[in-house]
């Protein structure tokens, strides 16, 4: 069986028309002599009556700290709700179709509820129905746990688990189908003139994933890259052929080409992000310390990033929602931290970074003309990222990208 997985997002199964074009989709994968697995996300998003933060609200209405065992059976409501209206449609049009939630599909997780990882897939049940020539859908962003408790898989849960389907089910192809015609070189709601990517590796799409680009989640990439199955990011509502993410590098032709020539991808941001600067005294044990100050941050389950330790300092940054909790413990240990609110992590990422001079006296210059002042940077073989003040960022985006003539 040539199986592919299509996985449509809240926005594709939003209304009646778009989820018709889902089964029109789901149609032409047929006609194409593809056997299709077909994951829904939740319908809609916030606000909407059966998104799951709708859900969420409701409950929490009532009682702040729900249980999050009772939580993950909420949150599981959504997609069960948007599978079982998906294969009614797909039934109207003549499909046989049938509906498994994330546990009837075999997918089986660890017991960390709202943010389960998934150990393995039993696929037996699927392959049953495709080999009798039935479309399954299946629920996307949960499964259950080895003692048969309902789990989610955390945000972005729904590509995590087209991609775990496609390993195991050893599909040709990962179709995620969103409202964006493919992967594109920057936000377009930042730059005017931001292109759609034909073709990205799998390093460069977790990289742009990890550090802001919404398209798909990392964690779904990676797991696709261990079969190296490739993925393709379209849009529902056109016929663009959308991105391809796979292990060949870009710009490359068989037997000619020995690298590609792009050099920089696509630009990534993440707003609303909190500089913490703490300055290590002489006389103090610096390695104790460090390990004192990290350790603190993980007891309270505040996630740090953008990680700069130094003899003489330690610098990390913190989402601003949890900047007054990371202040107040670090005070609380006895120092006087420096903090920077209201920053911006802006990152270049490419695949063709890695040994190549010049790249980060290039980021500097575009940053330089364009007013914006660095006040923290870090680099990979495929990434830079710099820490710039959130009001600099659209002009930081927008300066890079022009400075390496991503835009048309």
């Amino acid at each position: 069986m040539r199986i592919l997985i299509q996985k449509f997002g809240g926005t594709s199964v939003a209304t009646a028309e778009r989820r018709k074009q889902v089964a029109v989709k789901v149609s032409e994968a047929v006609s194409e002599g593809y056997v299709p697995v077909v994951v829904v996300s939740a319908i809609g998003r916030a606000g909407d009556p059966y998104a799951t933060d709708t859900f969420l609200n409701l409950v929490r209405g009532v009682y702040p700290d729900v249980p999050r065992r009772e939580l993950d059976l909420l949150m599981s409501c959504g997609e069960i709700i948007s599978g079982a209206v998906m294969v009614s449609t797909l039934q109207s049009m003549g499909f046989e179709s049938v509906l498994l939630t994330g546990g009837q599909a075999g997918i089986i997780t660890n017991d960390n509820f709202g943010e389960a990882r998934i150990i393995r897939v039993e696929p037996k049940k699927i392959l049953e129905y495709l080999e009798r020539g039935v479309i399954v859908v299946v629920t996307g962003f949960q499964g259950v746990s080895e003692g048969g408790q309902v789990t989610t898989l955390g945000r972005g849960g729904s590509d995590t688990t087209a991609s775990a389907l496609g390993v195991a089910l050893e599909a040709e192809a990962i179709d995620i189908y969103t409202d964006v015609d493919g992967i594109m070189t920057a936000d377009p709601r930042i730059v005017e003139d931001a292109q759609i990517l034909d073709t990205v590796t799998y390093t460069e799409i977790t990289q742009l994933a990890h550090e802001g680009a919404k398209v798909i989640h990392p964690r779904a990439v990676e797991i696709a890259m261990q079969r190296n199955i490739p993925l393709r990011i379209k849009s529902t509502f056109s016929d663009a052929p959308g991105t391809l993410v796979s292990s060949l590098q870009p710009d490359m032709s068989a037997g000619t080409d020995i690298t590609g020539d792009r050099l920089i991808t696509g630009i990534a941001h993440t707003p609303n992000v909190t500089q913490i600067k703490l300055a290590m005294q002489d006389s103090e044990d610096v390695r104790g310390v460090q390990k004192k100050i990290f350790k603190a941050m993980a007891l309270a389950e505040v996630s740090v990033d953008f990680i700069s330790v130094q003899p003489e300092s330690v610098l990390y940054t913190v989402r601003d929602e949890v900047a007054d909790k990371a202040a107040e413990i670090l005070q609380n240990m006895g120092f006087k931290p420096s903090i920077i609110r209201g920053c911006a992590k802006v990152s270049i990422v490419g695949a063709g970074i890695a040994g190549v001079p010049g790249v980060m006296a290039k980021l500097v210059e575009a940053l330089s003309e364009a007013g914006v002042d660095i006040l923290q940077s870090a680099d990979s073989h495929a990434t830079i990222w710099v820490l710039v003040r959130q009001e600099n960022m659209v002009s930081a985006v927008q300066a890079l990208h022009k400075k390496f003539r991503l835009g048309a």
